[in-house]
């Protein structure tokens, strides 16, 4: 393996609390993550105990507000957080990204009881959670979806399948999207259901090509009983606030993509420097350095991309179009780049001794999740062209 150590990013960081707040993510991450990232990885195993971590470190919610156990910080910061988590092991920076978008219905739309209530858990409180939107039927055309909420009194029973939830099985709480009136994205309305809810349950883990220690499994609604309180927003608000929430999700998916890619380039500039060939450092032949350069250059575009559109969502401005193009970018180029790694490590890049197969494996899901990249693309002509069919 090389032992050449990669230089951390070199960060804008809008305070000195923010530069503080990098060096303790990247301490956790070398110290405690990605040591163990290789082999759970390949075993399969889902590290709680890195979560509990971060939530006592104030990491599981950032972007939220301090009065709630939040951590304050801009999207500018908590993005770049994830990016380094996700560098260390994806599992860790997803499986955070995941978490602050199942607490964000609640954070945005909730009720103040209903933040007094619950947030404190949910952010600091050694809680996980979960994002219930796709269903078997219903992926990217999200509002189609069937699972059921019917009223019974000043109850809702829900009734129906999530598919595709990363963290099915293990979540302590679900954001739940279900149906309570007619068809199309007027009839859904959002839930807050807990993990321990008679009725709920989870289908083992999906055999995933890559990140197999984050399990994504489908989970089970049968009469699964919730009180009216744990409704966020309002009845048929529920779509509008999904569509919020992947907004900002996508942001996370798109740091989460670079921190990958960053790893990857990591990986290939060490392996360049070292390995020699023809009596001299494969990283002094013009064709692989001009490969490390389109790498460093995708990666650090990726990054601007993705921090302009954070930049904008603190500001209080329009971030759709921006957050949907730093999706897109931001997981094309970590395909891309987590591609190249694999060539320029050669035979040892096929082979699961160096990191640069994972970081692949892992890359491809990303250009998949919070609205595929095919998605990202129509979304982005809306914005520049108005709906399709007019």
């Amino acid at each position: 393996m090389p032992d050449r150590a990669p230089q951390p990013v070199d960060r804008q960081l809008p305070t000195d609390e923010a530069r503080d707040l990098l060096s303790l993510v990247r301490d956790i991450a070398q110290r405690e993550i990605a040591p163990k990232a290789a082999e759970e990885e390949d075993a399969g195993r889902f590290p709680r105990e890195v979560f509990t971590l971060l939530s006592e470190s104030g990491l599981l919610g950032l972007p939220y507000d301090a009065e709630y156990g939040g951590g304050d910080q801009p999207y500018e910061v908590y993005l770049q957080v994830l990016e380094e988590l996700a560098a260390a092991r994806l599992t860790a920076g997803l499986g955070v990204s995941v978490h602050t978008l199942a607490s964000y219905a609640l954070a945005t739309y909730g009720t103040k009881q209903q933040q007094v209530e619950h947030l404190p858990a949910m952010l600091g409180g050694g809680l996980l959670g979960a994002y219930c939107l796709s269903e078997p039927s219903s992926g990217s055309d999200a509002a189609s979806l069937r699972t059921k909420a019917v009223r019974d009194g000043d109850d809702w029973v829900i009734t129906g399948t999530k598919a595709w939830i990363t963290h099915g099985g293990i979540a302590d709480f679900y954001t739940v999207m279900a149906r309570t009136g007619e068809d199309g994205p007027r009839g859904i309305t959002a839930f807050l259901v807990p993990g321990d809810a008679a009725g709920l349950s989870a289908a083992a883990p999906e055999k995933k090509m890559g990140m197999k220690g984050s399990p994504t499994a489908q989970v089970h609604f049968d009469g699964v009983r919730v009180s009216d309180d744990r409704r966020l927003g309002d009845e048929g608000q529920g779509f509008a606030i999904a569509l919020s929430a992947l907004d900002s999700g996508r942001l996370g998916i798109a740091a989460c993509a670079i921190g990958v890619a960053q790893a990857a380039l990591d990986e290939a500039v060490a392996y360049a420097t070292e390995r020699r060939q023809f009596g001299k450092r494969i990283a002094d032949f013009q064709g692989l350095r001009f490969m490390l350069a389109d790498m460093a250059t995708q990666i650090e575009a990726g990054r601007a991309l993705y921090l302009a559109a954070a930049r904008l969502r603190d500001a209080g401005r329009p971030f759709a179009k921006q957050a949907a193009m730093a999706k897109l970018h931001c997981t094309d180029a970590a395909m891309k780049v987590t591609t190249d790694a694999v060539q320029v490590l050669g035979g040892y890049g096929y082979t699961a001794d160096f990191p640069a197969e994972r970081y692949m494996r892992e890359a491809k899901v990303l250009q998949i999740v919070e609205g595929t990249n095919q998605i990202q693309r129509m979304v982005i002509a809306r914005h520049l062209a108005g709906p399709e069919g007019r």
